[in-house]
């Protein structure tokens, strides 16, 4: 053995001492941090602490009277709910302040005292709107990130995680707008800022530990073990389960809902009631194939083609190419079989039997945001966008953001996208457009009680429903505008205020007992209209409108019920000027309504406020408590 061969040999050694003393230090760390977080779980309302979930939640219930997983379960809250909850009790007792009913206590003993046992459970659900909840209000809070980890099981294995993608799911999923009280910034953007600062951080502490460097965009996490040398500055990652056990939630939620959403869209019944829809379908094929200079020789991109009636509409106007997108694995296949029906199939360069294939349509199945992992296409080659994105309340199912994107990676600048407006309504509507009437006589008999419970309960959430016209108290007015050509994908969350004034002739002033020129308002109707204008449509522009004054579509309308009715009245009415604006003593002139929609929390959903002002003559206000409404 030369000299050479033995230093090799004590620079092997030398590094595997170094080696095993630098994982020693790590396993003496671990064990100082699992000492340290060994009582790592502080009460809600007091000082103490539990070095388990399960033994806190006890405690809280059975000394403070918080039954987390009994709230839980009567509240339906989901991972994202149920961190809500935390934060938002925490913030509450900093503040001496009663979570359910929000009385100030003069000391945490007086607050401890006075806690009661909830009952109502939707309004807890109500009080966790507002996403600055999903803030850690304390920091590096052990029981955010654990207080689901005894019901994961198997979903806790590993997951894989796509950085950019699950950013964009992030950003999706909390986009959206709601101001913080105290410090004026936008709340959701500091909680996107936050779980992008964690992902980060993730990604980073395990490429590092795998010396994977900047080439590998996936990871697989498999809680600590697969945790390293990167994240925080003194080189050791603190509380990596946690950040992990909270981007597996994200993650597996969104996927979750996706495979949800696309899966009910593989039911041909939906596709039916879709395609029967004369309003829908009529004006999308009005607006392609009445517009040949638009589609002649065109590149057009059908973004959600379910059964790709729309490519199939745009072949027929004179297409090139038509890429039709569907996420939904077996409705891809089925607008592929239908295109192969109807001779309409692209296959490049090949034949189909002993023809010369002519077809133009390609059906790709996956998600728009994936679309170059599928086919080869260039950004920016796309003449015409099309998509039938809209939801109940136009926004619900939250597809424009797919859109969107699309617009922005594929669109050439100066293409057309279909429709390019949306335009939102509202309307008040009266006592015949609830369930009362039905009630109050059945066979005979008065049931009006049952009636007036149903409406109670209307007020909670929103109900999608035809509305008929003559059941309408107020004139119409237009909530929001959307420009698809130009608008942003963080436009898509809005707050908007209308007038509604009392619509003369209403029938509804025969049927409420109250004088001919004083009606009730029970609350609002919202309907949407989307425009193929002429900025595009050239040749014969199109409206497709779901107003309850037209031809109904399946989108029907959308209703949210006031918690009590508003009195509204034309013109001059001797009033008592001491009561309250909007009662029967004093009904309202007019009612100011603002209304602010945003995507939620919950992927795919929206969030609905509904806030009220009765606005008499001589121009005094009564202002109705806000109201919360989840659209999902």
């Amino acid at each position: 053995m030369d000299v050479t061969d033995k230093k090799m040999i004590i620079d092997e050694s030398e590094e595997s001492e170094e080696e095993n003393g630098d994982w020693e230090d790590w396993r003496d760390d671990d064990g100082e941090d699992e000492d340290e977080l060994e009582l790592g779980f502080l009460c809600l309302f007091c000082d103490s602490n539990y070095n388990s979930c399960n033994g806190l939640f006890e405690h809280c219930r059975l000394s403070h009277k918080f039954d987390f997983h009994g709230i839980r379960k009567a509240s339906s809250l989901d991972f994202y709910g149920s961190f809500k909850l935390l934060n938002y009790v925490r913030s509450q007792v900093v503040e001496n302040r009663c979570w359910i009913c929000g009385i100030t206590c003069q000391s945490n003993e007086e607050l401890r005292s006075h806690l009661h046992e909830a009952e109502n459970f939707e309004e807890i659900k109500l009080l966790l709107a507002d996403d600055r909840y999903l803030i850690p209000f304390r920091p590096d809070d052990a029981l955010l990130y654990s207080f689901n980890e005894d019901e994961e099981g198997e979903e806790d294995y590993p997951v894989t995680v796509d950085k950019e993608e699950l950013i964009k799911d992030l950003v999706n999923i909390e986009g959206v707008n709601v101001a913080s009280e105290n410090t004026g910034e936008n709340s959701s953007s500091s909680s996107v800022h936050y779980l992008q600062n964690e992902l980060n951080e993730f990604c980073s502490a395990s490429i590092g530990h795998l010396e994977l460097g900047n080439t590998m965009k996936m990871v697989t996490v498999n809680g600590i073990g697969s945790v390293g040398h990167g994240g925080p500055s003194d080189g050791k990652p603190r509380n990596m389960h946690s950040k992990v056990s909270l981007l597996n939630h994200v993650s597996q939620d969104v996927k979750k809902v996706n495979e949800s959403y696309f899966g009910s869209y593989s039911s041909f019944c939906i596709h039916r009631e879709m395609i029967s829809d004369k309003v829908r379908t009529d004006s999308y094929r009005q607006a392609i194939v009445k517009n040949p200079s638009l589609f002649t020789g065109a590149v057009v991109m059908d973004v959600g083609c379910g059964t790709g009636i729309l490519s199939l509409f745009a072949a027929q106007a004179g297409a090139s190419r038509v890429i039709a997108v569907e996420a939904s694995e077996k409705m891809a296949a089925v607008a592929t079989q239908i295109a192969k029906d109807n001779g309409l199939w692209r296959v490049d360069g090949q034949t189909v039997g002993n023809k010369q294939s002519i077809g133009v349509i390609e059906v790709v199945q996956g998600m728009v945001e994936e679309l170059e992992k599928s086919i080869t296409i260039e950004p920016h080659t796309v003449d015409v966008l099309l998509s039938e994105w809209m939801g109940y309340c136009l926004l619900y199912e939250s597809m424009l953001s797919s859109v969107l994107h699309a617009r922005d990676k594929w669109l050439k600048p100066g293409g057309a996208i279909l429709p390019d407006t949306a335009t939102m309504y509202a309307v008040g509507f009266g006592r015949g457009g609830t369930s009362i009437p039905f009630w109050e006589d059945v066979y005979g008999f008065n049931m009006s009680c049952v009636g007036k419970e149903l409406v109670h309960e209307a007020a909670l959430f929103p109900i999608v429903d035809v509305i008929h016209d003559k059941d309408l108290v107020t004139n119409s007015a237009a909530l929001h505008t959307f420009d698809l050509a130009t608008m942003k994908p963080d436009e898509v969350d809005f707050t908007a205020s209308i007038n509604l004034e009392p619509k003369l002739g209403s029938t509804e002033s025969n049927s409420t007992g109250l004088t001919s020129e004083t009606m009730w308002c029970y609350g609002v109707v919202l309907w949407f209209d989307t425009g193929f204008t002429a900025r595009f449509c050239r040749e014969t522009p199109t409206v497709l409108t779901t107003s309850p004054y037209t031809q109904k579509t399946h989108w029907s309308q959308t209703i949210f019920t006031f918690r009590e009715p508003i009195a509204i009245a034309r013109g001059k009415l001797l009033t008592d000027n001491s009561a309250a604006v909007g009662t029967y003593e004093c009904p309202a002139a007019s009612i100011h309504l603002r209304i602010s929609i945003a995507r939620a929390a919950q992927h795919r959903s929206i969030d609905i406020s509904l806030e009220t002002t009765g606005v008499s003559l001589d121009g005094r206000k009564h202002h109705r408590p806000v109201q919360m409404f989840n659209l999902s």
